[in-house]
Parts: structure tokens; C-alpha cells; sequence
């Protein structure tokens, strides 16, 4: 358009200009035909008209085609503007939702105490000062309370550990001797582990945790393979493991023999043939689960239930007292009943061991209600109980002598006990609270750790746990922890692991963890009047151990 309007203003300037009137007729010379030149002139006119008009025509035109095309570009421009208002806005919902997401997958294993709240997990009075600003007793008195209590109920531990040992002693080697060495599992000798070898059970009555280990007929062996060993394990299944059994004359893993051509001259002394069954001694794999490869642990807890009933039957005659299983959820509870009326409880749990190391499958272990269960019948949980205890023999010879940190660990779970039984048991356990006592360990100096400050320990030590309960993360003190002292001889696939959440369960069970937070709280309310109270007066609720077990 512009175009037209500058052809326009040129013809029409040109026109102006070339026009004879524009010069003064005294100064011009008349032609002699002045008609002729006049009609020339109006020719030239008329033509000039004509282009004018066609100009018009085409400038009306173009003009026309631009109002035309102005609500089509308009349009197009607006489309333009929403999508990009559009894509704008949703570039910005993407990084918000991201930023939430981020966050979110931040907190939910570690929420701070000012963020919980608005749902099921507001829990009041969390902000503020430690323990909610609750105070616990001195130390004189805590020591008075140890002294009089803890100390003095715990005296005759180490009376019961020699009986059950060697009540277990007899009844193992019985096992032994009614098992078939070709066909049956071979049992071997048990270990002691928990709070009453680690020298801080508190709680009545007294009871033995014992490891049996036992080992598969020839020619089988076991191959563990624990969680870490793959990389898609799902969370709830992270700290267990699957023991495949595997024939000797199959598993040809590290033999030559597997990999080349012997000569007929030459013979594998662990492959051989007369390493192969005979065809009178066929044996199918034992213990394993239906069409699967791997021990089961429902098949091994009744295999030992069976063959223990058939030991003691065998020695029952020798004793004054009658043995009979406890609970039916724990497979291995045992409970030794005196003509008296009083009982001595103990756990004897089958396992096994993890290649060459101080870890151990069991098919069962009762601590902590949020602990979960297995999802399924070959899924063994990894035990540290030998190296727990190995830890804390080795840290206890570099703290100072009389070094608080047992007694902390006593009188935690002393509380703890104590207010079990008032509201019911909650996610809260004593692992959790010796989980704790070891990264303090771990992180405090030796020097911080004498008698005389065991308040000071004792406060630090449930602030810890108020902290790990607050963020719902309270990590296993082996699994993935390389801090841990390269001398305890951990395996290195154990190191080198993701760490291991033991509060993962309370974020999914939000009602057992506000149990346990209410619980927990409660616990520290009462503690100073429990502490008074079982310091004047000791309640004899529990039965003793008998001054002498008759052996016929």
C-alpha cells in the first residue's frame, strides 16, 4: 500500500510540474499551433485522469485486502499470545509441582517439628525446647534408682545364663543324636546374643536369646544372597535375604572342573563321580519351598519344633521340671516350668550363617511391632546381633572404667517397659533404643561417657530418639554406615549398601506412629514419678530363678 500511495503522489507532482500555467505567459513564446497543442494537452490530460482512477482503484484495492487480512492476523496473533500465555503458565505449574514433589520426597522420611501438622500426623506441642520442655530427675537420684532397682534385679543374670546353658547344651546334643547324619540338618553349637550377653536386660523376667546354627546334609550347601546383591529389591524387603540350596555336584562355581576338559586320567576330588549320590540314597532338597529352590523358613521352624519335641522327650526323664513352647507367634519360644509354679523363659532361633562372617539369616525375629513380616516364606532377616555385641565389647574396653553407657541404655528401656505395659505396646522397641545408643557411641568421645554423667547421656540419648521419631529416620547402625570401624570386620557388601531406614514403617502407618510419638511422651512425663516411686519401693512382680535345679 505504501507503494501505490508513493506512485500516486509522483504522477500527480510530475503532473503539477509539467502543467504550462505554472510559467509565466509575457516570458513564453506562443506556439504557432496553439490549438493542436491544447488538444494535445487535453489528451494527455484524460490519460493522466485514467491513470489516476486506475491508481485509486488499486489503492482501494490493496486497502481492502488489508481489512481483509487485519481480523485474520489479529486472530492469529491472539492465538499466538494465548499459547504462549499458555505454555508459559504450564511451564510454570510443571516447576512449581516439581518443586513440591522435590520437597515433599525431601521431608516425608524427615519432616521438621514445624512441619507436622494439618492431618493425622499434627501431633501438638512438638515445637519448643527437647522432650517438650520435660525435665528428668538429677543425677543422685538417677544413680539411687540404678543402684537400688536396675542393679539389684539384674544381680542373678549371669546365674540364668549358666542354667539355660546348660539345660540347651543337653537338650542339643540329644537333637544330635536322633538325626540322621545322611538325611537330616546338622545342628551345631548355639550362640548367645542380645541384652542378656551384652549385660543391660532390665526386664522381667530374665530371658536368653540363643542362635542355633545348622547346616545342610551332604552334598548340599547353602548360598546366601542377600538384598544388596540386586538392585531391584523393593524397600520393605531391604535387610533380608534368600538362602539357596545348592547340590556340591551341581554348583561348580570357583572349580576348574567347570570350565575345562579334565582327561580321563584326571578327576575332580569335589566333583567327582563317587561325590555323586548313590541310587539308593537319593535325597530331594530339603527344607525348600514348593517348586523353588530356596529354604523355607515355615518348613524350618517345624522341622526344629519337631526334632526339639523329640530331644526333650529323650532327656525329660533326667529333670524336675516340665519344658514346654510359649508363644505360638514366636516358633522358637521356650518356657522351662518348675513344680513351684515359677517359669525361666528362652528363645532358642535356628539360622544361618552368611558365608564366612559373624552375620546370621534367622527365620524369625520378635522385637518391634513396626518392624513388618517378610513378603514371603523364603525371605530371611539379616541379624547383627554378633556384631552388636562385638561392638560393644570392643568400645567398652576404651571407655573409662564405670562408663555410663549400659546403664543409659538400662534405664531407657526400664521406661519403656514400664510404659508398655500402662498403654499397650507401641513402634517404639528396645532395638531402637540400643540403634541409638550405638551411633552415640560411635560419635561421642570416650571421656564423655563417665559415671558422672550419666543424666547428662541419659538426656542426650532420648533427645536422639525424640529427633529420630520426629523425622520418622532412625538408620541401622551396620547397613551402609562405613563410619563403622574397619576392625569388626564387616562384609563389604554391607558397607557399601543404601542405609537402611528402621522408621520407614511410620511413614505408611500413620496411626502406629502417632501411638508411638503419644507413647513416647507419655513415657518421659512419667518418668520422674516412676523413677521416685521404684526407687523407695521395688514391687516383686517376677518370678526369680530357683536356688538350685535338681538333675536326676
Amino acid at each position: 500500500m505504501a507503494l501505490g500511495l508513493f506512485r500516486v503522489c509522483l504522477v500527480v507532482v510530475t503532473a503539477i510540474i509539467n502543467h504550462p500555467l505554472l510559467f509565466p505567459r509575457e516570458n513564453a513564446t506562443v506556439p504557432e499551433n496553439e490549438e493542436e497543442i491544447i488538444r494535445k494537452m487535453q489528451a494527455h490530460q484524460e490519460k493522466l485522469q485514467l491513470e489516476q482512477l486506475r491508481l485509486e482503484e488499486e489503492v482501494a484495492r490493496l486497502a481492502a485486502e488489508k481489512e481483509a487480512l487485519e481480523p485474520v492476523a489479529e486472530e492469529g496473533q491472539q492465538q499466538n499470545e494465548s499459547r504462549v500465555a499458555w505454555d508459559l503458565w504450564s511451564t510454570l505449574c510443571m516447576i512449581l509441582f516439581l518443586v513440591i514433589e522435590v520437597w515433599r520426597q525431601d521431608h516425608q522420611d524427615g519432616p521438621s517439628p514445624e512441619c507436622l501438622g494439618g492431618d493425622e500426623d499434627e501431633l501438638p506441642g512438638l515445637q519448643g525446647a527437647p522432650l517438650r520442655g520435660l525435665t528428668l530427675p538429677n543425677k543422685a537420684t538417677l544413680d539411687h534408682f540404678y543402684e537400688r532397682c536396675i542393679r539389684g534385679a539384674t544381680a542373678d543374670a549371669a546365674r540364668t545364663r549358666e542354667f539355660v546353658e546348660g539345660f540347651v547344651d543337653d537338650l542339643l546334643e540329644a537333637l544330635r543324636s536322633l538325626c540322621n547324619r545322611d538325611t537330616d540338618m546338622e545342628v551345631e553349637d548355639f550362640i548367645g546374643v542380645d541384652s542378656m550377653y551384652e549385660n543391660w536386660q532390665v526386664d522381667k523376667p530374665l530371658l536368653c536369646n540363643l542362635f542355633v546354627p545348622f547346616m545342610p546334609p551332604e552334598p548340599f550347601h547353602f548360598h546366601p544372597e542377600l538384598w544388596c546383591s540386586s538392585r531391584s529389591v523393593p524397600l520393605d524387603r531391604q535387610g533380608y535375604g534368600q538362602i539357596k540350596v545348592v547340590r556340591a555336584d551341581e554348583d561348580t562355581r570357583g572349580c576348574i572342573c567347570g570350565k575345562t576338559k579334565l582327561g580321563e586320567d584326571m578327576l575332580c576330588l569335589l566333583h567327582g563321580k563317587n561325590n555323586l549320590l548313590q541310587p539308593g540314597r537319593e535325597v530331594k532338597d530339603p527344607l525348600c519351598a514348593r517348586d523353588s529352590p530356596y529354604l523355607d523358613t515355615m518348613q524350618v521352624m517345624k522341622w526344629f519344633q519337631m526334632a526339639l519335641t523329640r530331644a526333650w522327650h529323650r532327656i525329660a526323664h533326667k529333670y524336675e521340671f516340665d519344658l514346654a513352647f510359649g508363644q505360638l507367634e514366636t516358633p522358637g519360644s521356650l518356657k522351662i516350668k518348675f513344680r513351684s509354679g515359677k517359669f525361666m523363659p528362652f528363645n532358642l532361633i535356628p539360622v544361618i550363617q552368611c558365608d564366612d562372617s559373624d552375620l546370621y539369616f534367622v527365620s524369625y525375629l520378635a522385637r518391634e511391632p513396626s518392624g513388618g513380616t517378610p513378603a514371603s516364606s523364603t525371605d530371611w532377616l539379616l541379624s547383627f546381633a554378633v556384631y552388636e555385641r562385638h561392638f560393644l565389647r570392643m568400645t567398652s574396653k576404651a571407655l573409662p572404667e564405670g562408663a555410663c553407657h549400659l546403664s543409659c541404655l538400662q534405664i531407657a528401656s526400664f521406661l519403656l517397659s514400664k510404659q508398655s505395659r500402662l498403654t499397650g505396646p507401641s513402634g517404639l522397641g528396645n532395638y531402637h533404643l540400643k540403634t541409638a545408643l550405638l551411633h552415640l557411641l560411635l560419635a561421642r568421645r570416650a571421656a564423655d561417657w563417665k559415671a558422672g554423667q550419666l543424666d547428662a547421656r541419659l538426656q542426650e540419648l532420648l533427645c536422639f530418639v525424640e529427633k529420630s521419631l520426629l523425622e520418622k529416620k532412625l538408620h541401622h547402625f551396620f547397613i551402609g554406615n562405613r563410619k563403622v570401624p574397619e576392625a569388626m570386620g564387616l562384609p563389604e557388601a554391607v558397607r557399601r549398601a543404601e542405609p537402611l531406614n528402621l522408621f520407614r514403617p511410620f511413614v505408611l502407618q500413620r496411626r502406629l506412629y502417632r501411638k508411638t510419638v503419644d507413647s513416647f511422651y507419655e513415657m518421659l512425663k512419667n518418668a520422674p514419678a516412676l523413677i521416685n516411686e521404684y526407687s523407695v519401693h521395688i514391687p516383686s512382680d517376677h518370678a526369680s530363678l530357683p536356688q538350685k535345679a535338681v538333675i536326676l
